[in-house]
């Protein structure tokens, strides 16, 4: 990586590889999920439990091949752990792209952040990270209800927002 580059300015710069696009054709209404865990048996327990809520998910192995994906699609459902990608004292790659998208963009995502620090709803430490909601590491067995709670969560508070929005032609 150059001197001064990010890892999103890095593949910003990058020439357009379809093989980078994480879904040949993605039906219409159908949900789609981003897993960016490390740790396989942590990452096979929230892919298990999205698909099972109906969602396509996707796997990536690299916080470089996640924003790659995020590049050309935009997910509903983001789970990040909180150490995804990260070497020493780096931020994570991730929860900065997300925190700098399009505020209407990142209205369109639920992010949850998977925390061995942070217990699972802590709604201050979610707000602390930009993201949705928090999912202690120890509770990932429960993660499709988790998810589901945040996300019910997530569509009431925004449900007015949301319904404007599409009354006056925006969404």
């Amino acid at each position: 990586m150059e001197e001064g580059m990010t890892l999103w300015d890095e593949i910003e710069a990058g020439t357009y590889d379809a093989a980078d696009r994480p879904f040949d054709f993605v039906d219409e209404g159908e949900r789609t999920a981003l897993i960016c865990e490390a740790d396989e048996e942590m990452r096979e327990k929230v892919s298990v439990s999205l698909s099972d809520m109906g969602y396509q998910t996707t796997l990536p192995a690299t916080a470089r091949e996640a924003l790659k994906n995020m590049r050309f699609h935009v997910y509903d459902v983001v789970v990040v752990n909180e150490n995804y990608g990260r070497t020493g004292k780096e931020a994570n790659a991730i929860l900065d792209y997300l925190e700098n998208l399009a505020m209407g963009t990142r209205r369109k995502i639920f992010v949850a952040l998977i925390s061995d620090a942070y217990r699972t709803l802590d709604n201050l430490a979610a707000f602390n990270h930009s993201v949705n909601a928090t999912i202690n590491a120890k509770n990932l067995d429960d993660a499709g209800k988790i998810i589901t709670q945040g996300k019910a969560e997530n569509d009431a508070f925004y449900h007015v927002f949301r319904d404007t929005q599409r009354k006056l032609g925006r969404i």
